[in-house]
């Protein structure tokens, strides 16, 4: 069952005001990061990219690019890990590269807390357990990525996911956000071994509907999928 927290007038309330705070401290921060990015890589400045939001329904999702161009000046296409610069490192690991997604908090996509918001194409992948994670507003950050991030498997973060929505509250939202800003402060988990974020998600397997498969390939002029 969805808590009610997850869908109360409040949490939609201090989503929107803190939201709108942060954008407005935030913003020589934005500035500069967007000027760092076109001096290092060039436009686009802003990632962008279809992802499900509550019940699915899809919206673009904006992150800081982070990856160079795909191609080489010879035409050569360049290995995913290789096209990240030393300042996406930097805005990855750091998490600053998820700044632009507070405007999608305060047009109501997204919410402070909740599940990352993933592919499209993943819908007909999860199970029925997991698609529980769809009853809520995605977040910018959620219970998953204070355990482990992309470190976790899939069936781990779906996991985490479930149990944030049958149990979210105010308390547990903001021991995520605390728990989040130390996460920040000592970055971990930020890639999956061998990926640059993690594998593609499969789907459930046959035998464990509560299971998840292998995780989400992150092309940044193609189909990125970092959570």
């Amino acid at each position: 069952m969805t808590s009610r927290w997850c869908l109360h007038p409040f949490k939609r309330l201090l989503d929107c005001s803190t939201a709108l705070l942060m954008l407005c401290l935030l913003t020589s921060v934005i500035g500069a990061i967007s000027v760092l990015v076109m001096a290092t890589m060039g436009r686009p400045v802003f990632f962008r990219q279809v992802r499900s939001g509550r019940a699915g329904v899809p919206f673009m999702l904006w992150k800081f690019r982070t990856m160079a161009a795909p191609l080489d000046s010879a035409g050569h296409e360049i290995p995913e890990g290789d096209r990240i610069t030393r300042l996406g490192r930097w805005l990855r690991s750091s998490s600053l590269d998820e700044l632009p997604q507070l405007m999608h908090v305060v047009q109501g996509t997204m919410s402070l807390v909740g599940p990352r918001p993933l592919l499209p194409r993943y819908l007909d992948r999860y199970s029925p357990a997991q698609r529980r994670r769809l009853t809520v507003r995605p977040g910018l950050t959620g219970l998953a990525q204070t355990q482990g991030r992309n470190s976790l498997i899939w069936e781990q973060r779906f996991r985490l996911d479930v149990v944030y929505v049958e149990s979210a509250s105010f308390l547990l939202d903001a021991r995520i956000i605390c728990r989040t800003i130390v996460r920040l402060l000592r970055p971990t988990g930020i890639s999956a071994v061998g990926h640059p974020t993690s594998p593609e998600f499969l789907g459930a397997p046959i035998e464990g509907p509560d299971r998840g498969a292998a995780p989400v390939s992150d092309h940044q002029a193609g189909p990125r999928s970092e959570s």
